[in-house]
Protein backbone atom coordinates (compact mmCIF):
# COMPACT_ATOMS: atom_id res chain seq x y z
CA UNK A 1 0.00 0.00 0.00
CA UNK A 2 1.33 3.44 -0.99
CA UNK A 3 2.66 5.75 1.75
CA UNK A 4 2.49 9.52 1.50
CA UNK A 5 5.64 11.39 2.49
CA UNK A 6 4.42 14.40 4.46
CA UNK A 7 6.27 17.55 5.44
CA UNK A 8 6.41 16.84 9.17
CA UNK A 9 6.58 19.35 12.03
CA UNK A 10 10.24 18.81 12.93
CA UNK A 11 10.25 21.59 15.51
CA UNK A 12 7.47 22.75 17.86
CA UNK A 13 7.14 26.13 16.12
CA UNK A 14 7.56 24.94 12.53
CA UNK A 15 4.80 25.95 10.09
CA UNK A 16 6.58 25.21 6.82
CA UNK A 17 9.84 23.61 5.78
CA UNK A 18 12.31 23.97 2.94
CA UNK A 19 13.82 20.87 1.36
CA UNK A 20 17.60 21.25 1.49
CA UNK A 21 18.24 18.04 -0.44
CA UNK A 22 16.76 14.64 -1.09
CA UNK A 23 18.95 11.78 0.13
CA UNK A 24 16.85 9.28 -1.84
CA UNK A 25 16.09 9.65 -5.54
CA UNK A 26 13.02 8.50 -7.44
CA UNK A 27 13.33 4.77 -7.99
CA UNK A 28 15.41 4.11 -4.87
CA UNK A 29 14.34 1.36 -2.49
CA UNK A 30 13.21 2.69 0.88
CA UNK A 31 12.84 1.01 4.26
CA UNK A 32 10.89 2.51 7.14
CA UNK A 33 13.29 4.61 9.21
CA UNK A 34 15.58 5.50 6.30
CA UNK A 35 16.49 9.18 6.01
CA UNK A 36 14.69 10.56 2.97
CA UNK A 37 15.65 14.23 3.01
CA UNK A 38 17.17 17.11 4.95
CA UNK A 39 14.63 19.79 5.88
CA UNK A 40 15.41 23.35 6.90
CA UNK A 41 13.02 24.32 9.67
CA UNK A 42 12.65 27.69 11.37
CA UNK A 43 15.62 26.87 13.64
CA UNK A 44 17.79 24.09 12.26
CA UNK A 45 18.31 21.51 9.52
CA UNK A 46 16.57 18.27 10.47
CA UNK A 47 16.27 14.80 8.94
CA UNK A 48 13.00 13.51 7.50
CA UNK A 49 12.64 9.74 7.87
CA UNK A 50 10.55 7.29 5.85
CA UNK A 51 7.31 6.01 7.40
CA UNK A 52 6.87 3.07 5.05
CA UNK A 53 8.62 0.45 2.91
CA UNK A 54 8.82 0.31 -0.87
CA UNK A 55 10.23 2.49 -3.64
CA UNK A 56 10.33 6.27 -3.69
CA UNK A 57 8.06 6.54 -6.70
CA UNK A 58 7.54 10.30 -6.79
CA UNK A 59 9.29 13.39 -5.52
CA UNK A 60 6.61 16.09 -5.65
CA UNK A 61 8.73 19.00 -4.43
CA UNK A 62 12.33 19.33 -5.52
CA UNK A 63 15.32 20.53 -3.48
CA UNK A 64 14.90 24.19 -2.59
CA UNK A 65 11.12 23.95 -2.56
CA UNK A 66 9.01 25.01 0.41
CA UNK A 67 6.00 23.11 1.77
CA UNK A 68 3.52 23.68 4.54
CA UNK A 69 3.54 21.23 7.43
CA UNK A 70 1.22 18.33 6.57
CA UNK A 71 1.48 18.67 2.78
CA UNK A 72 2.56 15.71 0.63
CA UNK A 73 6.06 16.00 -0.81
CA UNK A 74 6.61 12.46 -2.06
CA UNK A 75 5.13 8.98 -2.45
CA UNK A 76 6.51 5.57 -1.43
CA UNK A 77 4.88 2.58 -3.15
CA UNK A 78 5.58 -0.71 -4.89
CA UNK A 79 6.97 -0.69 -8.45
CA UNK A 80 3.64 -1.53 -10.13
CA UNK A 81 1.28 0.39 -7.84
CA UNK A 82 -0.91 3.16 -9.28
CA UNK A 83 -0.01 6.41 -7.48
CA UNK A 84 -1.93 8.87 -9.68
CA UNK A 85 -4.35 9.70 -6.86
CA UNK A 86 -1.43 10.83 -4.68
CA UNK A 87 0.35 12.90 -7.33
CA UNK A 88 -2.82 14.69 -8.45
CA UNK A 89 -2.41 17.41 -5.80
CA UNK A 90 1.37 17.63 -6.10
CA UNK A 91 2.73 19.43 -3.05
CA UNK A 92 -0.56 19.91 -1.24
CA UNK A 93 -0.41 23.69 -1.18
CA UNK A 94 3.36 23.99 -1.36
CA UNK A 95 4.65 27.34 -2.53
CA UNK A 96 7.12 25.57 -4.76
CA UNK A 97 4.81 23.09 -6.49
CA UNK A 98 1.38 24.69 -6.77
CA UNK A 99 -0.33 24.17 -10.12
CA UNK A 100 -3.54 25.58 -11.65
CA UNK A 101 -6.66 23.63 -10.75
CA UNK A 102 -7.38 22.79 -14.37
CA UNK A 103 -4.10 20.89 -14.88
CA UNK A 104 -4.57 17.14 -15.51
CA UNK A 105 -3.53 15.05 -12.54
CA UNK A 106 -1.19 12.80 -14.51
CA UNK A 107 0.61 15.78 -16.06
CA UNK A 108 1.03 17.47 -12.68
CA UNK A 109 2.61 14.34 -11.22
CA UNK A 110 4.87 13.82 -14.25
CA UNK A 111 6.09 17.41 -14.25
CA UNK A 112 6.83 17.44 -10.53
CA UNK A 113 8.96 14.34 -11.01
CA UNK A 114 10.72 15.73 -14.09
CA UNK A 115 11.51 19.01 -12.39
CA UNK A 116 12.88 17.20 -9.35
CA UNK A 117 15.11 15.14 -11.62
CA UNK A 118 16.27 18.24 -13.49
CA UNK A 119 17.12 20.10 -10.28
CA UNK A 120 18.98 17.11 -8.84
CA UNK A 121 21.76 17.80 -11.34
CA UNK A 122 22.17 21.40 -10.17
CA UNK A 123 21.11 21.87 -6.51
CA UNK A 124 19.99 25.33 -5.45
CA UNK A 125 22.51 27.50 -3.65
CA UNK A 126 20.61 27.59 -0.39
CA UNK A 127 21.09 23.91 0.33
CA UNK A 128 23.73 24.80 2.98
CA UNK A 129 23.32 27.16 5.96
CA UNK A 130 25.68 29.63 4.32
CA UNK A 131 23.45 29.73 1.24
CA UNK A 132 20.51 31.94 0.24
CA UNK A 133 22.70 33.70 -2.30
CA UNK A 134 21.15 34.23 -5.72
CA UNK A 135 22.66 32.34 -8.66
CA UNK A 136 24.91 34.46 -10.86
CA UNK A 137 23.41 35.40 -14.25
CA UNK A 138 24.09 32.96 -17.05
CA UNK A 139 26.39 34.15 -19.85
CA UNK A 140 24.26 32.55 -22.57
CA UNK A 141 20.98 34.40 -22.98
CA UNK A 142 17.75 32.59 -23.81
CA UNK A 143 15.69 33.77 -26.80
CA UNK A 144 14.26 37.21 -26.06
CA UNK A 145 10.53 37.63 -25.80
CA UNK A 146 10.35 39.83 -28.91
CA UNK A 147 12.93 37.96 -30.99
CA UNK A 148 12.40 37.17 -34.66
CA UNK A 149 10.95 33.78 -35.64
CA UNK A 150 13.45 31.01 -34.93
CA UNK A 151 15.40 29.42 -37.75
CA UNK A 152 15.58 25.64 -37.77
CA UNK A 153 19.32 25.83 -37.17
CA UNK A 154 19.11 28.34 -34.34
CA UNK A 155 18.29 25.83 -31.61
CA UNK A 156 15.13 24.46 -30.01
CA UNK A 157 11.89 26.20 -30.80
CA UNK A 158 9.62 27.57 -28.07
CA UNK A 159 7.33 24.97 -26.53
CA UNK A 160 4.10 26.94 -26.82
CA UNK A 161 2.18 24.50 -28.97
CA UNK A 162 2.99 21.32 -27.06
CA UNK A 163 0.28 19.03 -25.78
CA UNK A 164 -2.72 20.45 -27.55
CA UNK A 165 -1.74 24.11 -27.22
CA UNK A 166 -0.68 23.94 -23.58
CA UNK A 167 2.89 24.94 -22.83
CA UNK A 168 4.89 22.07 -21.36
CA UNK A 169 6.55 23.44 -18.20
CA UNK A 170 7.33 22.22 -14.73
CA UNK A 171 5.39 23.64 -11.76
CA UNK A 172 8.43 25.54 -10.47
CA UNK A 173 9.11 27.00 -13.92
CA UNK A 174 5.50 28.20 -14.17
CA UNK A 175 5.72 29.90 -10.79
CA UNK A 176 9.06 31.59 -11.58
CA UNK A 177 7.77 32.73 -14.96
CA UNK A 178 4.62 34.19 -13.40
CA UNK A 179 6.68 36.05 -10.78
CA UNK A 180 9.01 37.47 -13.47
CA UNK A 181 6.27 38.30 -15.97
CA UNK A 182 7.71 35.97 -18.63
CA UNK A 183 5.48 34.54 -21.39
CA UNK A 184 6.15 30.80 -21.43
CA UNK A 185 5.20 30.56 -25.10
CA UNK A 186 8.36 32.51 -25.96
CA UNK A 187 10.71 30.31 -23.92
CA UNK A 188 12.53 27.32 -25.40
CA UNK A 189 12.39 24.25 -23.16
CA UNK A 190 15.52 22.22 -22.51
CA UNK A 191 13.85 19.50 -20.41
CA UNK A 192 12.57 16.10 -21.56
CA UNK A 193 10.33 16.45 -24.60
CA UNK A 194 10.98 20.20 -24.78
CA UNK A 195 9.54 20.84 -21.31
CA UNK A 196 10.44 24.22 -19.80
CA UNK A 197 12.33 23.89 -16.52
CA UNK A 198 13.79 26.26 -13.94
CA UNK A 199 17.07 26.74 -15.83
CA UNK A 200 15.19 28.00 -18.91
CA UNK A 201 13.36 30.66 -16.89
CA UNK A 202 16.59 31.81 -15.24
CA UNK A 203 18.22 32.17 -18.66
CA UNK A 204 15.20 34.07 -19.97
CA UNK A 205 15.41 36.43 -17.00
CA UNK A 206 19.10 37.13 -17.62
CA UNK A 207 18.61 37.70 -21.35
CA UNK A 208 18.44 41.35 -22.52
CA UNK A 209 14.89 42.26 -23.39
CA UNK A 210 14.31 43.64 -26.85
CA UNK A 211 13.37 47.30 -26.97
CA UNK A 212 9.77 48.03 -28.03
CA UNK A 213 9.46 48.70 -31.74
CA UNK A 214 8.94 52.37 -32.53
CA UNK A 215 5.53 53.03 -34.07
CA UNK A 216 5.23 55.40 -37.00
CA UNK A 217 2.39 57.98 -36.95
CA UNK A 218 -0.42 57.41 -39.43
CA UNK A 219 0.47 60.51 -41.41
CA UNK A 220 4.16 59.65 -41.75
CA UNK A 221 7.03 61.62 -40.22
CA UNK A 222 9.25 60.73 -37.28
CA UNK A 223 8.02 57.72 -35.23
CA UNK A 224 7.17 58.36 -31.61
CA UNK A 225 9.36 56.73 -28.96
CA UNK A 226 7.58 55.32 -25.87
CA UNK A 227 8.68 56.86 -22.58
CA UNK A 228 11.02 54.56 -20.65
CA UNK A 229 9.73 52.81 -17.53
CA UNK A 230 11.52 54.40 -14.54
CA UNK A 231 11.60 51.21 -12.46
CA UNK A 232 13.04 49.15 -15.30
CA UNK A 233 15.63 51.81 -16.10
CA UNK A 234 16.79 51.94 -12.48
CA UNK A 235 17.05 48.17 -12.34
CA UNK A 236 19.01 48.00 -15.58
CA UNK A 237 21.50 50.74 -14.69
CA UNK A 238 22.05 50.11 -10.99
CA UNK A 239 21.20 46.42 -10.65
CA UNK A 240 20.10 44.52 -7.57
CA UNK A 241 20.17 41.07 -6.06
CA UNK A 242 17.20 39.24 -4.58
CA UNK A 243 17.99 36.69 -1.89
CA UNK A 244 15.35 34.12 -1.02
CA UNK A 245 14.21 34.40 2.59
CA UNK A 246 15.24 31.37 4.64
CA UNK A 247 12.87 29.63 7.06
CA UNK A 248 14.90 31.01 9.98
CA UNK A 249 14.72 34.59 8.69
CA UNK A 250 10.94 34.28 8.20
CA UNK A 251 10.59 33.14 11.80
CA UNK A 252 12.84 35.91 13.09
CA UNK A 253 10.72 38.50 11.24
CA UNK A 254 7.49 37.06 12.61
CA UNK A 255 8.72 36.66 16.18
CA UNK A 256 10.23 40.14 16.40
CA UNK A 257 7.05 41.67 15.03
CA UNK A 258 5.07 39.72 17.60
CA UNK A 259 7.39 40.98 20.34
CA UNK A 260 7.92 44.66 19.57
CA UNK A 261 4.31 45.44 18.70
CA UNK A 262 2.35 44.10 21.73
CA UNK A 263 5.10 43.90 24.39
CA UNK A 264 5.55 47.21 26.27
CA UNK A 265 9.35 47.45 26.33
CA UNK A 266 11.33 49.74 28.58
CA UNK A 267 15.10 49.87 28.94
CA UNK A 268 17.56 50.17 31.84
CA UNK A 269 21.29 50.75 31.33
CA UNK A 270 24.11 50.40 33.86
CA UNK A 271 27.90 50.73 33.54
CA UNK A 272 30.03 48.09 35.23
CA UNK A 273 33.69 48.19 36.28
CA UNK A 274 35.21 45.02 34.83
CA UNK A 275 38.65 45.28 36.50
CA UNK A 276 38.13 42.35 38.89
CA UNK A 277 36.59 40.16 36.17
CA UNK A 278 39.58 40.77 33.91
CA UNK A 279 41.98 39.86 36.71
CA UNK A 280 39.98 36.76 37.66
CA UNK A 281 39.74 35.64 34.04
CA UNK A 282 43.49 35.96 33.57
CA UNK A 283 44.21 33.92 36.69
CA UNK A 284 41.66 31.20 35.90
CA UNK A 285 42.85 30.83 32.30
CA UNK A 286 46.43 30.42 33.48
CA UNK A 287 45.30 27.45 35.59
CA UNK A 288 43.10 25.98 32.82
CA UNK A 289 45.68 26.35 30.07
CA UNK A 290 47.13 22.87 30.59
CA UNK A 291 43.67 21.32 30.03
CA UNK A 292 42.96 23.36 26.90
CA UNK A 293 40.04 25.27 28.44
CA UNK A 294 39.55 29.02 28.36
CA UNK A 295 37.00 31.22 30.12
CA UNK A 296 35.48 34.22 28.32
CA UNK A 297 33.94 37.35 29.79
CA UNK A 298 30.61 36.09 28.46
CA UNK A 299 30.92 32.96 30.63
CA UNK A 300 31.23 35.14 33.74
CA UNK A 301 28.17 37.13 32.63
CA UNK A 302 26.06 34.00 32.13
CA UNK A 303 27.01 32.72 35.57
CA UNK A 304 26.33 36.11 37.20
CA UNK A 305 22.98 36.46 35.40
CA UNK A 306 21.92 33.00 36.60
CA UNK A 307 22.76 33.78 40.23
CA UNK A 308 21.20 37.26 40.10
CA UNK A 309 17.94 35.99 38.61
CA UNK A 310 17.51 33.51 41.46
CA UNK A 311 17.66 36.49 43.83
CA UNK A 312 15.12 38.44 41.75
CA UNK A 313 12.41 36.00 40.63
CA UNK A 314 10.25 38.83 39.28
CA UNK A 315 12.76 39.15 36.45
CA UNK A 316 12.99 35.40 35.84
CA UNK A 317 9.40 35.22 34.70
CA UNK A 318 7.10 35.03 31.69
CA UNK A 319 3.83 36.66 30.68
CA UNK A 320 0.95 34.21 30.12
CA UNK A 321 -2.12 36.40 29.87
CA UNK A 322 -4.05 35.81 33.09
CA UNK A 323 -0.96 34.69 35.03
CA UNK A 324 2.71 35.60 35.40
CA UNK A 325 4.85 32.49 35.58
CA UNK A 326 7.89 32.78 37.89
CA UNK A 327 10.44 30.05 37.37
CA UNK A 328 12.28 28.12 40.07
CA UNK A 329 15.19 27.48 37.69
CA UNK A 330 17.27 29.65 35.36
CA UNK A 331 17.71 28.65 31.72
CA UNK A 332 19.74 31.35 29.94
CA UNK A 333 19.36 31.72 26.18
CA UNK A 334 22.61 32.92 24.57
CA UNK A 335 22.13 34.62 21.20
CA UNK A 336 24.44 33.24 18.50
CA UNK A 337 24.79 34.89 15.09
CA UNK A 338 24.72 32.45 12.18
CA UNK A 339 24.62 32.94 8.42
CA UNK A 340 20.81 32.97 8.18
CA UNK A 341 20.13 35.09 11.26
CA UNK A 342 20.08 34.42 14.96
CA UNK A 343 19.46 31.46 17.24
CA UNK A 344 19.62 31.17 21.03
CA UNK A 345 21.07 27.93 22.41
CA UNK A 346 20.02 27.49 26.04
CA UNK A 347 22.34 26.95 29.02
CA UNK A 348 20.12 24.99 31.37
CA UNK A 349 20.36 25.64 35.13
CA UNK A 350 22.94 28.37 34.61
CA UNK A 351 22.78 29.32 38.30
CA UNK A 352 24.04 25.86 39.33
CA UNK A 353 26.94 25.42 36.89
CA UNK A 354 30.58 26.40 37.22
CA UNK A 355 32.44 28.62 34.78
CA UNK A 356 34.26 25.77 33.04
CA UNK A 357 31.04 23.82 32.44
CA UNK A 358 29.28 26.93 31.13
CA UNK A 359 32.23 27.68 28.83
CA UNK A 360 32.26 24.16 27.37
CA UNK A 361 28.50 24.12 26.82
CA UNK A 362 28.48 27.52 25.12
CA UNK A 363 31.27 26.51 22.72
CA UNK A 364 29.68 23.17 21.91
CA UNK A 365 26.15 24.54 21.41
CA UNK A 366 27.32 27.58 19.44
CA UNK A 367 29.35 25.34 17.12
CA UNK A 368 26.36 23.12 16.36
CA UNK A 369 24.10 26.17 16.05
CA UNK A 370 26.28 27.48 13.22
CA UNK A 371 26.01 24.08 11.55
CA UNK A 372 22.21 24.18 12.10
CA UNK A 373 22.39 20.89 13.98
CA UNK A 374 20.72 21.87 17.27
CA UNK A 375 17.85 19.77 18.59
CA UNK A 376 14.64 21.59 19.66
CA UNK A 377 15.28 21.04 23.39
CA UNK A 378 18.66 22.79 22.98
CA UNK A 379 17.22 26.09 21.74
CA UNK A 380 13.85 26.17 23.53
CA UNK A 381 12.82 26.68 27.14
CA UNK A 382 14.93 29.71 28.10
CA UNK A 383 13.63 31.87 30.95
CA UNK A 384 15.88 34.87 30.18
CA UNK A 385 18.21 35.77 27.31
CA UNK A 386 21.57 37.45 26.70
CA UNK A 387 22.78 39.11 23.50
CA UNK A 388 26.44 40.13 23.38
CA UNK A 389 27.73 42.38 20.58
CA UNK A 390 30.80 43.52 22.48
CA UNK A 391 33.11 41.45 20.27
CA UNK A 392 31.96 43.58 17.32
CA UNK A 393 32.96 46.79 19.06
CA UNK A 394 29.37 47.83 19.87
CA UNK A 395 29.45 49.94 23.03
CA UNK A 396 25.74 49.93 23.83
CA UNK A 397 22.49 48.73 22.25
CA UNK A 398 18.97 47.56 23.07
CA UNK A 399 17.70 44.05 22.35
CA UNK A 400 14.15 42.92 21.60
CA UNK A 401 12.50 40.56 24.09
CA UNK A 402 11.85 36.98 23.03
CA UNK A 403 8.26 36.27 24.20
CA UNK A 404 7.04 34.97 26.56
CA UNK A 405 10.26 35.85 28.44
CA UNK A 406 10.08 39.11 30.37
CA UNK A 407 13.65 40.31 29.84
CA UNK A 408 16.81 40.24 27.76
CA UNK A 409 20.25 41.68 28.53
CA UNK A 410 22.25 43.47 25.82
CA UNK A 411 26.01 43.36 26.47
CA UNK A 412 28.30 46.02 25.03
CA UNK A 413 32.07 46.07 24.58
CA UNK A 414 34.47 46.33 27.51
CA UNK A 415 36.78 49.28 26.90
CA UNK A 416 39.26 51.21 28.95
CA UNK A 417 38.04 54.72 29.67
CA UNK A 418 38.97 57.49 32.13
CA UNK A 419 36.78 57.54 35.25
CA UNK A 420 36.86 59.51 38.49
CA UNK A 421 37.57 57.37 41.58
CA UNK A 422 38.13 59.00 44.99
CA UNK A 423 38.74 62.34 43.32
CA UNK A 424 41.35 60.93 40.93
CA UNK A 425 41.02 60.28 37.20
CA UNK A 426 42.09 56.72 36.45
CA UNK A 427 41.75 54.31 33.52
CA UNK A 428 39.36 51.41 34.08
CA UNK A 429 37.83 48.71 31.85
CA UNK A 430 34.10 49.50 31.76
CA UNK A 431 31.19 47.70 30.17
CA UNK A 432 27.65 48.92 29.54
CA UNK A 433 24.71 46.54 29.73
CA UNK A 434 21.11 47.38 28.85
CA UNK A 435 18.16 45.35 30.10
CA UNK A 436 14.99 45.28 28.00
CA UNK A 437 12.00 44.69 30.28
CA UNK A 438 8.41 43.67 29.63
CA UNK A 439 6.53 46.24 31.73
CA UNK A 440 3.59 43.84 32.17
CA UNK A 441 5.89 41.64 34.28
CA UNK A 442 8.82 43.77 35.48
CA UNK A 443 8.52 47.22 37.04
CA UNK A 444 11.31 49.77 36.91
CA UNK A 445 12.36 49.22 40.51
CA UNK A 446 12.49 45.43 40.06
CA UNK A 447 14.64 45.68 36.95
CA UNK A 448 16.94 48.20 38.67
CA UNK A 449 17.41 45.92 41.68
CA UNK A 450 18.33 43.01 39.41
CA UNK A 451 20.90 45.13 37.57
CA UNK A 452 22.28 46.33 40.92
CA UNK A 453 22.88 42.72 42.01
CA UNK A 454 24.41 41.84 38.64
CA UNK A 455 26.73 44.87 38.76
CA UNK A 456 27.89 44.04 42.30
CA UNK A 457 28.54 40.42 41.32
CA UNK A 458 30.64 41.33 38.27
CA UNK A 459 32.56 44.01 40.13
CA UNK A 460 33.36 41.50 42.89
CA UNK A 461 33.26 38.06 41.15
CA UNK A 462 33.93 36.11 44.36
CA UNK A 463 30.27 36.78 45.15
CA UNK A 464 29.12 34.37 42.47
CA UNK A 465 31.24 31.59 44.01
CA UNK A 466 29.65 31.85 47.46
Amino acid sequence: MATKVHMEALSPTMEEGQIVRWLKAEGDAVTSGDILAEIETDKATMELVARGDGILRAVLIEAGGVAQVGSVIGVIATADEDISEFTAGAGGGSAAAAEPDDKPADEAGDEAGDEAGDEAASPEAEAAPAGDEADSPKAEAAPAAAAAPADSSAGPAPSGDAEGGRVKASPLARRLAADAGIDLSNVAGSGPGGRIVKKDIEEAQSAPRAAPAASAPAGGGRPSTPAPEPWNDAGASEGFEEVRVSQMRKTIARRLTESLSPVPHFFLTVEIDMSRIMEARKSINAVLEKDGDRISVNDFIIRAVGTSLMKHPNCNAAWHGDVIRRFNHVHVGVAVAIEDGLITPVIKYADRKGLVQISREVKELAGRARQKKLQPDEYMGSTFSISNLGMFGIKEFTAIINPPEAGILAIGATEEIPVAIDGQVVIRPRMRVTMSCDHRVIDGAQGSQFLGTLKAMLEEPTGMLI
